[in-house]
């Protein structure tokens, strides 16, 4: 299928999540300097709508297709009962490869829960497409995140700073309403409890996934 190939005369594609982001920020401050202002607001819109991508892949969503509004991969686009329109490109981001690493055969006999360890041990080239990009059944309406968020948050924040992440609350990000890196968390002040607990455990699974931290 021709929106899961690419042309051998394209250009090489990054291909580690740090020459992602070092390629979009090039390619975004070459925009600027050039006079394409919107293609900061893109950006910062991109950040705001895929919460469950990292921030590479969002960098490479919105610098593919800055209006897009929901992305999913070919098959998860078929699940809710839509397909991707004959002749549409998808946009290319970076899937994590992920693989075992085995004990030594004595501590796996101590631990028979602890025999194998999944490791991350690289990328690979995946594509999804935008809402836009397909057709088929209605799509239920996202809800706004409600409810009482109670004792938890406190419980949250005292986990955060128990790992020595920094955590800052600072309208520079806005649209977006959190973003994780280098062991801190900006939020986007304003946000309902709830809205802000979730933004909170989403930013630390990020986090967490790159880290050792120990709840």
């Amino acid at each position: 299928m021709a929106y899961l190939k690419s042309s051998s005369t394209e250009p090489q594609q990054p291909r580690t999540a740090k020459e992602v982001i070092a390629a979009n920020v090039k390619s975004l401050i070459e925009q600027l300097e050039a006079g394409h202002s919107e293609a900061l607001t893109a950006y910062l819109n991109a950040m705001s709508r895929f919460h469950n991508y990292s921030f590479g892949n969002i960098l490479e969503i919105a610098r593919q297709k800055p209006d897009a509004t929901r992305v999913a991969g070919f098959w998860k686009w078929k699940e809710l009962g839509r397909s991707v329109k004959k002749g549409q490109k998808g946009i290319r981001i970076l899937a994590p490869i992920i693989g075992l690493r085995r004990k030594k055969d004595e501590e796996a006999e101590r631990d028979i829960t602890k025999q194998n360890t999944a490791v991350l041990v690289g990328f690979r080239s995946a594509y999804v497409f935008d809402v836009s990009q397909t057709e088929g059944a209605e799509l239920p309406e996202l809800r706004e995140i409600s409810g009482d968020v109670g004792e938890n948050r406190d419980r949250l924040l005292s986990f955060i700073e128990r790992q020595g992440i920094e955590l800052v609350f600072t309208e520079n990000i806005a649209p977006a309403l959190g973003v994780s890196y280098a062991g801190r968390i900006a939020i986007l002040p304003g946000q309902s409890k709830a809205e802000e607990f979730s933004t909170l455990v989403h930013e630390l699974a990020h986090l967490c996934c790159g880290q050792n931290y120990v709840v």
